[in-house]
């Protein structure tokens, strides 16, 4: 949770007017003085407050300058929405200035580089005229890139607060962030694994699935499934649990723990069972730590070869994320001249 709930009544409603009204008239002391209100009255307010306070909050966010506290407002839309506003009616302004300040990062780092200087840890405590210099004579411009690097984590909790409880959302705006979010995470400097599996996270999506032990295939579709532990169980349950190959179907709870709409409330001592080797149509691994979206596409389709797996492996059946319930379901077994046409773009399981 974005903020730790406090139990007494709040004026979150009133402080986000004072704050629409201050932002309007352009009036920058009283703005901080609003802006404050409601940063204090978010963490007291009813779920009413939050669910009509989350899409006025976000709707602000473009009207404030980027070198202004607009992740710590993205950050008290982000928690309304953890409260119950809409996240379809929060997510563009949230979504676009996480998107912007991405690219303000990448631009930090191309200017940082150029100089000849390693990349710094992304500390806003490290800024000074020293450190804005090296990114151009632009003062207001260098301040922005520097802060955009230096705060840019801060966009992940509203962030996630949105992409994990919409598939619309995730629809709508992840493809235009993800590869942003990846390149800025290569840098390597920069904690953004929960927003780049969030981003990736496949809707609705069919997958082509051959289950090479048997020569069976299978189209099955997956859903909110945040990375290959949970799609591997959950496989497992359409497969094994299905009657459809041989072996011993996942436990009642870690499929519940996968598919559950209510997040668990701490962490669990379900263990979840490795069933196959997950591996790509070329016979390379698979990894369980990964995403489906690293399934390879073929011929416009997803494909994925279960293998025999060449160890017993166990992990915990908490899903990786508590707010997104995944979901499989089996749509057709493939008759076998289909199966055969799909297992003719396959290789060997790579040694």
């Amino acid at each position: 949770m974005i903020f730790n709930r406090k139990p007494e009544a709040a004026r979150l409603t009133a402080a986000v007017s004072d704050l629409e009204e201050a932002v309007a008239a352009r009036d920058g002391d009283r703005t901080g003085q609003a802006f404050g209100a409601v940063m204090n009255s978010a963490q007291q307010a009813s779920d009413a407050e939050c669910l009509d306070a989350g899409p006025r909050l976000a709707a602000l966010l473009p009207a404030f300058p980027p070198t202004g506290p607009r992740p710590m407002l993205a950050m008290a839309a982000g928690y309304c929405v953890e409260r119950g506003a809409d996240p379809l009616a929060c997510a563009e302004p949230i979504l676009d200035g996480a998107r912007r300040d991405l690219l303000d990062a990448a631009e930090f780092a191309r200017r940082w580089t150029a100089t000849g200087n390693e990349l710094p840890a992304p500390e806003a405590e490290s800024i000074d005229d020293a450190f804005l210099a090296r990114l151009g004579d632009d003062d207001y411009e260098a301040t922005r890139l520097a802060l955009a690097w230096c705060a840019l984590e801060q966009w992940q909790p509203p962030a996630l607060a949105v992409l994990c409880r919409s598939s619309e959302v995730r629809r709508r705006y992840a493809s235009d962030v993800v590869p942003l979010c990846r390149a800025v995470e290569a840098l390597d400097r920069h904690d953004l694994k929960c927003l780049s599996y969030a981003l990736a996270v496949l809707n609705d999506e069919p997958v082509i699935v051959l289950h090479r032990p048997t020569g069976q295939g299978f189209e099955i579709r997956v859903d909110g499934i945040g990375d290959n532990f949970q799609l591997h169980t959950l496989l497992a349950h359409v497969l094994v649990g299905g009657g459809h190959v041989p072996g011993t179907a996942p436990s009642a709870e870690s499929v519940r723990l996968a598919t559950s709409p209510e997040p668990a409330e701490s962490e669990s001592d379900a263990v979840a069972t490795g069933f196959f080797e997950l591996l790509a149509p070329d016979g390379t691994r698979i990894w369980n730590e990964g995403l489906p979206d690293d399934i390879p596409v073929v011929s416009g389709r997803r494909l994925l070869v279960l293998d025999t797996p060449s160890y017993a492996r166990t992990w915990n059946a908490d899903r990786f994320f508590p707010h997104l319930p995944g979901r499989a379901e089996l749509i057709r077994v493939l008759p076998p001249d289909e199966t055969e046409t799909w297992y003719a773009h396959t290789s060997p399981a790579a040694v």
